[in-house]
């Protein structure tokens, strides 16, 4: 079994954490429901990008919420543009 990956939280506090495939793929969600997809798409959607960002996070030791925000939007691309585009910018201020 590998070691989990910890998450160093970009914003402001700095604060680790362990990765989360549940916290991302609820996030992931609200995204895609936040755009009116419906329910058991947007879960679809959800599970098969945090399944993504995992596969990618499982060679790192540590990794930041920006890196999970960047994968994950890349990977989000394919399944929802427009909700990839919401992902990324979630946390920018303009």
């Amino acid at each position: 079994m590998s070691e989990p990956v910890i998450v160093i939280k970009s914003h402001n506090t700095k604060k680790t954490e362990y990765f989360d495939i549940d916290k991302l793929q609820k996030s992931l969600i609200a995204t895609c429901r936040s755009l009116k997809t419906p329910d058991g798409q947007a879960e679809d959607i959800a599970k098969s990008v945090a399944a993504g960002v995992a596969k990618w996070a499982e060679s790192k030791q540590e990794i930041t919420t920006d890196d999970i925000r960047r994968v994950g939007a890349k990977l989000l691309t394919k399944y929802h543009p427009e909700a990839a585009y919401l992902y990324k910018q979630q946390l920018t201020v303009i």
